[in-house]
């Protein structure tokens, strides 16, 4: 392995050479200005100092230069953010531009520079394999976060039916949100990656290397349907969840409705008994309190019965 500039470091085997620059800035647009005079727009758009492009595919006369976003988890935030990495793809030359929160980019970088065994493996033949290789491997580390909504949308479940709806209410909102950005990051894939089998440039030999590529559209579809899949079990979800909250709140409005109707009228039986003015029935007999509290009583356990023989509660 070699490096250029602190940022800009170089794998080279006898087909080609890859270059790998995390988080390039100024000088390293301009090292790639002068030493292979790509196009300033492409040099723009690969400058780190930007919000995450929206995928796209230039081909340029001697070089391909591609963007493509891919999802990361923000274990802190608990968000799946999107990742860019720009691509030149040359006869004899691959670089691969990102902000190194690719776990795979990384590890499969420091497997080639550090390991004559992945070079031979990995980097064996022209710079479109590789570039379909890198893709691979960046579609196959989306599974496993699949797997960790899955995993996500089963404890939500489960804790709708354990009488922790309040709680999930947050938690659906997350996973929700996810889901949302997940699809924004993929949903261009597929375009970018046939707009790339249909180029006709001699330096990529898509002729050869273009039924790996649609291997890839199969993986880009397979990761779509299973998000479909997990937006239709959150929304469901959702609904379950609500529709629980609003029957324990109809439930509790209910019990409380009940007990506002059997006191009201003890309440207005106290209030009678309680006027100040003469001729009060039982106001004159020493047992008169202890005969309210019996009216009283009566009411409410006839009240208390009717209710409970309707099954209002």
């Amino acid at each position: 392995m070699n490096q250029i500039t602190e940022k800009i470091k170089k794998v080279k085997t006898a087909n080609f050479t890859w270059l790998n620059i995390v988080e390039p800035g100024n000088e390293e647009i301009d090292y790639l200005k002068k030493e292979y005079n790509f196009h300033p727009l492409d040099l723009r758009d690969a400058h780190i100092n930007k919000k995450a492009q929206r995928p796209q595919l230039s081909n340029r006369e001697n070089y391909s230069f591609l963007i493509f976003l891919f999802p990361v988890y923000d274990r802190q935030m608990r968000k799946i953010m999107p990742a860019e990495i720009d691509f030149f793809i040359k006869e004899d030359l691959i670089i691969t531009l990102h902000d190194d929160s690719l776990t795979a980019i990384k590890e499969l970088f420091e497997q080639c520079s550090q390991y004559e065994y992945y070079r031979d493996l990995n980097m064996g033949a022209h710079p479109t394999y590789f570039f379909y290789f890198i893709l691979e491997k960046l579609l196959q580390n989306c599974f496993p976060m699949l797997d960790h909504i899955a995993t996500d949308n089963q404890r939500i479940e489960n804790n709708i039916f354990k009488n922790k709806e309040k709680e999930m209410v947050k938690e659906i909102l997350i996973i929700k949100r996810n889901i949302v950005n997940f699809r924004f990051i993929m949903q261009s894939h597929r375009t970018i990656i046939k707009k790339f089998i249909e180029l006709e440039s001699k330096y990529l030999k898509m002729n050869i290397y273009k039924i790996f590529f649609e291997k890839l559209l199969v993986q880009t579809k397979d990761i779509w349907e299973v998000l479909e899949g997990h937006k239709q079990t959150i929304d469901a979800l959702q609904e379950t969840n609500e529709s629980a909250i609003s029957f324990r709140i109809n439930d509790v409005m209910k019990t409380l409705t009940t007990i506002s109707v059997i006191f009201l009228p003890l309440t207005l039986v106290a209030s009678i008994f309680g006027m100040n003015v003469s001729y009060i029935p039982f106001a004159d007999d020493p047992r008169g309190f202890w005969f309210v509290i019996g009216i009283i009583l009566f009411i409410f356990v006839g009240l208390f019965l009717f209710f409970k023989s309707k099954k209002w509660y």
